[in-house]
Order: C-alpha cells, then sequence, then structure tokens
C-alpha cells in the first residue's frame, strides 16, 4: 500500500467521552444512552438516533452548537485516541506509507486531531471539505488527498455503510475494523465478508499489510490468510438496506 486513510470515530478515537459527555446534557444516565446507541446501530440506523429517541424534537446540531456556547463542547485529547493508533501509524508512516486522517466531523474535530501532532501527513474533516461520508464527493476527496492510485490506497473504517461500501465502490481498497458499535454488531455480515479486501481486529495489523499493491497475500484472498483477517460465522440482518 501507498496510502491508507483512516476514518475518525472509532477508528482513531474512541467515542465514549462524546456520548457521556450528551447524556449529561441531556440530564439522562450514560448507560442511558450507550444502550439506545447500542439498539438503533443493531437497527442499522445512524447513531445520533439515539439522541432522537430521547428527544424527537431535538435538532442535534443545533444543540451541538448549544453545548459549544455553553463551554461543554467538543474535546479531545490523547486519552481519547485508542492505544494502537500512534505506534501503529508511526510505524507505518516510517515504512514510507502516506498516511492520511479522514472522516466525518467538525472544523473543531479537525483542529483539535491536529493539535495532537499524530504521525499523519494530512488531517482533514467533512466539515472542512464540506461533504459528508457516504456521499461519493467525499471519497473522491479522499482519492485526491490520497496521492496515490486507487488500488494502492487503502481506507480503513468501522462502518460498513459510511466507511466501507462507499470507499469500495469508489474503487479504493478497504479494511473494515472491528471497533466501536458499528464494528463489532455487522463485523461478519455477509455484506461485510463480501466487500471487505481486509478485516482486522486493531491497527497494528495493518503494519503487515504496507507493502506494493498487487504483491502476494493482498486482496481478499490474501486477506483470508492473515492474522485476524477472516472470522467465522456471519449475522444476517438489514445492513444492505443501508448500502
Amino acid at each position: 500500500m501507498e496510502t491508507i486513510v483512516l476514518g475518525i470515530g472509532e477508528t482513531l478515537v474512541r467515542d465514549d467521552r462524546n456520548w457521556a459527555s450528551w447524556a449529561n446534557w441531556l440530564g439522562v444516565p450514560p448507560h442511558t444512552l450507550s444502550a439506545l446507541v447500542g439498539a438503533v446501530v443493531a437497527q442499522g440506523r445512524d447513531a445520533t438516533d439515539a439522541l432522537r429517541i430521547l428527544r424527537p424534537d431535538m435538532d442535534v446540531e443545533e444543540a451541538g452548537r448549544a453545548r459549544a456556547a455553553a463551554g461543554r463542547g467538543e474535546h479531545l485529547d490523547e486519552s481519547d485516541l485508542y492505544q494502537d493508533v500512534r505506534p501503529s501509524l508511526g510505524e507505518l508512516r516510517a515504512a514510507g506509507v502516506r498516511i492520511v486522517v479522514a472522516g466525518n466531523g467538525t472544523v473543531r474535530t479537525g483542529e483539535l486531531l491536529r493539535s495532537l501532532d499524530l504521525p499523519a501527513d494530512l488531517v482533514a474533516t467533512s466539515a472542512e471539505w464540506g461533504v459528508r461520508k457516504p456521499d461519493p464527493e467525499f471519497f473522491a476527496r479522499v482519492a485526491e488527498a490520497a496521492g496515490s492510485r486507487p488500488e494502492a490506497t487503502l481506507y480503513v473504517g468501522d462502518h460498513p455503510a459510511d466507511d466501507l461500501f462507499p470507499a469500495a465502490a469508489a474503487g479504493l481498497r478497504t479494511a473494515h475494523l472491528r471497533r466501536g458499535p458499528y464494528g463489532h454488531w455487522w463485523a461478519d455480515h455477509p455484506d461485510v465478508v463480501e466487500t471487505a479486501d481486509f478485516r482486522i481486529d486493531a491497527l497494528t495489523e495493518l503494519v503487515g499489510l504496507a507493502e506494493p499493491a498487487g504483491a502476494a497475500g493482498t486482496g481478499a484472498a490474501g486477506a483470508a490468510g492473515s492474522a485476524g483477517a477472516v472470522r467465522e460465522g456471519s449475522r444476517r440482518g438489514a445492513l444492505r438496506s443501508v448500502r
């Protein structure tokens, strides 16, 4: 791989602080909101629908602005990163792989991520680009930012509908990460198994994929032989309907 592009939420950044903050803002126990997030994820819905279950008339974007105005907006620090992020990205970059971080997020998200000085060549968010995943235009921007051929560009994410399927449709190589609610719940769904070039449990597994496109062991067949890449069983559900 010449370029590896990674999503943000539940790929690099843990979302538990975000949901706990929302629970506090809405005045409900964190476990209540966490349970609702799990429920909507299992239904193939957007995680923010959990907020609308609690407050059906709430405009989530407007509420987010109100939180920020009250000094309770977004916050990211080193503790919000998964432990494998910095060492894995550092090793990949040392191996000559271009690292791009590109996912859904606000302008503030981008500022906070860049302040962490990650071992990445570029950090960009959907708000900065003016287009959100899974819009095909977002992945056109990803391909442009990657600066490499699509077959030599790997997009890594946890969310099948927002990451895996549109990245594959754009001609990019894909790695589905079993992390976070979406990553765990949908990991063995037939659509994910069929689409993903690689299925991984941790970012450390990406280091073994840092080889030229077309080399032995890459692609769906090669992924079948890599550690943690293929799992038995499947979960049939509503995922295909949200592709």
